[in-house]
């Protein structure tokens, strides 16, 4: 399996087990992972991110399994693919991707990656930033005087 691309996508706001699993399962599939982190701006689905999009790419690029990290386009989210040429293309068991759908956009633009779906993390207590999020919030902010008086800015 030489020269073997994989793409893995994601926010990576708040790293936790299930992103290192992703990662880890998407790098077990070829030679090279290449991950996208997406951008702040075409973040919508979901509550803008925390970490701001260059941290997040700094974090994800410095995890093991990958080998290549980089921001999303700011417009077109197949830029970046039609630039790496992937042979698998990973999604996370989360992500609100249809393959169906996804598999056409990218017969559109002549791209003919295969789509793989990553299953779920065994141990998901804290495999989700959101639940990271709440936890801190519960462990630190609720009933607790604050320094800064800002604990619960969004």
């Amino acid at each position: 399996m030489t020269g073997h691309r994989i793409v893995a996508t994601g926010t990576f706001d708040i790293l936790h087990p299930g992103h290192l699993f992703y990662l880890e399962e998407s790098r077990k599939l070829g030679d090279e992972l290449w991950v996208i982190v997406a951008r702040d701006i075409n973040v919508k689905h979901k509550p803008q991110p925390i970490i701001p999009e260059e941290h997040r790419l700094a974090m994800v690029a410095a995890l093991k399994p990958v080998d290549h990290a980089l921001l999303g386009d700011k417009t077109d989210m197949f830029r970046p693919i039609e630039e790496i040429q992937p042979e698998i293309i990973t999604i996370g068991f989360n992500q609100m991707f249809n393959e169906a759908k996804l598999e056409e956009q990218l017969r559109a633009r002549n791209l003919t990656p295969r789509i793989v779906r990553i299953g779920r993390y065994a141990d998901g207590e804290l495999c989700s930033s959101r639940l990271v999020v709440q936890r801190i919030l519960d462990k630190r902010c609720h009933g607790q005087h604050s320094s800064s008086g800002n604990d619960h800015e969004s």
